[in-house]
């Protein structure tokens, strides 16, 4: 199915409903990896959960997978804060689904995207970033926050010239094609190809399988940080997931640490697992029984 944002974009979406079902239920909204297509992990979190019991709607991001614009392959953390809100008022329309019983996953990258979401739209009941990064944060800062001001201002230079050149060709330029090794990568470069590039996980619409981003594509992003209102999720619930050794735990714990109310049941690090993709059943029990929780009929 399709439905579009509130900038006019149509964005390309599967949705699962359990079976032998009845009346109005609760609803889960699910998008990500930052770079993926609703047919990877967005796709078996979705399904899971709606063998659980839930409505769930897994969507391709603006300008990727099957979403339908004039570029492809290109991020904003303005559109795509605004896609997760216009899977709500499609899920919210839908005769099967309680509009009060709203809740969103936002997986790797759209983890954050989803916090920054639900931060200023109040019709969601609760929210689960999982293996959460703040793309805003590491496309500015780097891994680690290791990028100097020295280095982010030639990044930003180097992306102004690219401007111009795109300009000149009528296209954007592309980078080389995601998660291709060379030999030397990090464990977690490792994972990605080891998922996004074999047979476990390809897909040829997949940014992170078969393709790349603009170039210019983090411009927006090292501009606008995500999670300046975290905070004001509250007093609504958020389930922080996330490896206790994964390369990338720290933004889960600065979001939470940023987070008002927060809960230490809810601390990321507690599954032993750094995949996208939650392994074995006490993963999606944890975010059954959340959801289960926050989107309980009054």
């Amino acid at each position: 199915m399709t439905f579009k944002n509130r900038y006019g974009i149509t964005l390309a979406a599967d949705l699962y409903q359990p079976k032998n079902s009845s009346g109005e239920l609760a609803a889960i909204a699910v998008s990500g990896p930052f770079g993926a297509v609703k047919e990877q992990s967005s796709g078996l979190y979705a399904q899971t959960m709606a063998e659980r019991g839930f409505v769930t709607l897994a969507f391709d991001p603006s300008y990727t997978g099957k979403a339908v614009a004039s570029r492809a392959n290109v991020a904003s953390p303005d559109i795509n804060t605004e896609d997760f809100s216009a899977a709500v008022d499609h899920l919210g329309l839908l005769p099967v689904v309680d509009r009060e019983r709203i809740g969103i996953i936002g997986i790797c990258g759209w983890g954050g995207m989803a916090l920054n979401a639900v931060a200023v739209d109040k019709r969601v009941k609760a929210v689960v970033a999982s293996t959460m990064y703040d793309m805003t944060r590491v496309m500015s800062k780097g891994y680690n926050d290791s990028v100097t001001l020295e280095q982010r201002t030639q990044m930003l230079e180097q992306m102004g010239q690219q401007r111009w050149q795109d300009a000149k060709d009528g296209a954007p330029a592309y980078g080389p094609v995601m998660n291709e090794l060379k030999g030397g990568e990090a464990q977690f470069l490792v994972d990605y190809h080891d998922y996004y590039r074999t047979l476990r996980g390809f897909h040829p619409r997949s940014v992170n399988s078969n393709g790349s981003w603009t170039l210019t594509t983090p411009l927006s992003f090292m501009n606008m940080p995500l999670l300046t209102y975290i905070k004001e999720i509250s007093p609504r619930p958020v389930l922080f997931v996330h490896g206790e050794k994964a390369h990338s735990r720290y933004f889960s714990e600065t979001a939470y640490a940023a987070a008002a109310e927060r809960r230490t049941d809810d601390h990321p690090g507690r599954q032993p697992y750094r995949s996208v993709r939650p392994r074995g059943r006490d993963s999606f029990d944890r975010l059954t029984a959340f959801f289960t929780h926050n989107l309980a009929a009054k």
